[in-house]
């Protein structure tokens, strides 16, 4: 039962970043010049509050992680990051392959 929610869950992922890909894709072709929607914007025009809290405590507990981890992924394309969570999810979600030979 697991296993079968890491694999939806990471193909809902893949076709999200599949549909934000072809999102910055359109407005490149419309405004002639690439830009791309970071994590940190999409997350901010759903829940800016969410994002506030966010830092206030990564800080409090793991100060290095703010700067050097979670700001770089905030300011990565949202398809990317969520091709690489979705890939490991439907990876973590995979079935196992059939023994060969005697099974025990």
């Amino acid at each position: 039962m697991i296993r079968f929610l890491l694999r939806s869950l990471g193909l809902l992922l893949v076709a999200a970043a599949f549909f934000f890909f072809v999102y910055d894709g359109t407005q490149w072709i419309a405004n002639g010049k690439f830009s791309f929607t970071s994590v940190g914007f999409v997350w901010a025009q759903l829940n800016q509050k969410s994002l506030l809290l966010l830092q206030p405590a990564i800080e409090q507990h793991v100060p290095w992680l703010w700067k050097d981890v979670v700001q770089r992924i905030l300011q990565q394309p949202i398809w990317a990051v969520f091709t690489v969570i979705g890939a490991i999810l439907m990876l973590l979600g995979r079935k196992k392959k059939p023994l060969i030979g005697y099974a025990r």
